[in-house]
């Protein structure tokens, strides 16, 4: 009798383990299928960043979700998780072959971009260019920034707010990406009659924050007397300020960079950041969706969508928006 308790006793432990590892196991390793179709929706949109966990993509991101709620838009965020060109070259062409109403690209380089948005546009699928334009492409609208026009901004402060001779140290996100060197271009352009100012060097940092900590330790090892920087993308600022810091506290350079990073406006606001080319990437990705719209609706915008651009200083933080998602979210 005893052993036969015993042996229910073991049964009942061994059946119960079974249901509950049954049960947690389908609930851990079983993926659910998305209730949510494409075709519940009016159209299908594909918007593809240069990394997707990258902060300023992140409000491109924001934006394009806000346009797709209002319109009833099905929308796929996707991309390398780090800056990666024959990835992104793999999803976008993966897009293509999954025949989408519409795709929002950067238009990084044109040998490896331009074929693939023409080969997008014979498929019946509509490109916007986001952030950065393939304007030799079939592309039908650029969405953001006016490239050259935000470099040469960024010159003409550093021009309005230094005086006396200047060495400047740039830091580059992507030598490759042609957003970044429009940036540098006109950077060039409006400095150029400025005898008092030269750029010494040029370092790329891969849009990351480590890469641009390295190329500011590069260039600072290069040339120890420069008394400026320049960076061209998102986290430059925030890699530059960090060596200045850690190994150059007494430098205190002029430091002009892009886009309003929380962390990077409070760089500005403690004065170790004197600029910021202010981008807006939330307009960006909600416009780029609407134009997508348009053109599907067989309307014919106008294919140079350019978003506002600013210098910000540390004075014009009591005006600043720190969501910049300005009337067209209310």
């Amino acid at each position: 009798m005893y052993k036969k308790i015993i042996n229910l006793v073991v049964l009942v432990i061994l059946i119960t383990s079974f249901l509950l590892m049954t049960y947690y196991g389908v609930n851990t390793f079983h993926v659910k299928s998305n209730p949510i179709e494409p075709q519940d929706f009016q159209y299908h949109f594909v918007l593809i960043s240069e990394e997707t966990n990258n902060d300023y993509w992140r409000l491109i991101e924001s934006g394009a979700i806000d346009a797709a709620k209002k319109h009833n838009v099905y929308l796929e965020y996707l991309g390398p998780s780090h800056a990666n060109m024959s990835e992104h070259v793999r999803i976008f062409d993966k897009a293509i072959a999954g025949k989408v109403d519409g795709i929002m690209i950067q238009g990084i380089s044109d040998k490896e971009f331009t074929p693939l948005i023409n080969k997008a546009r014979e498929k019946g699928i509509s490109i916007v260019t986001i952030d950065t334009d393939a304007p030799n492409s079939r592309r039908e609208v650029y969405v953001g920034t006016d490239n050259y026009q935000s470099g040469y901004m960024a010159g003409q402060a550093l021009i309005e707010d230094t005086v006396g001779e200047q060495k400047v140290g740039v830091v580059i996100g992507r030598s490759a990406a042609s957003n970044q060197d429009l940036r540098l271009q006109g950077f060039m352009d409006a400095i150029k009659s400025e005898s008092r100012i030269q750029i010494v060097g040029v370092k790329e940092s891969n849009i990351t924050k480590t890469g641009a900590v390295q190329a500011t330790y590069d260039l600072l090892k290069e040339h120890p007397d420069i008394t400026a920087f320049y960076g061209t993308s998102a986290l430059d600022g925030i890699g530059i300020t960090q060596v200045i810091r850690t190994i150059r506290p007494n430098l205190n350079p002029y430091i002009i960079t892009f886009d309003t990073l929380p962390e990077t406006v409070e760089l500005l606001s403690k004065g170790e950041i004197d600029a910021i080319v202010v981008q807006y990437p939330y307009e960006m990705g909600f416009r780029a969706v609407e134009m997508l719209i348009e053109l599907k609706d067989g309307r014919h915008p106008e294919p140079l969508q350019y978003t506002k651009t600013e210098i910000l200083h540390q004075k014009d933080l009591s005006s600043l928006q720190n969501d910049q998602k300005g009337d067209m979210a209310r």
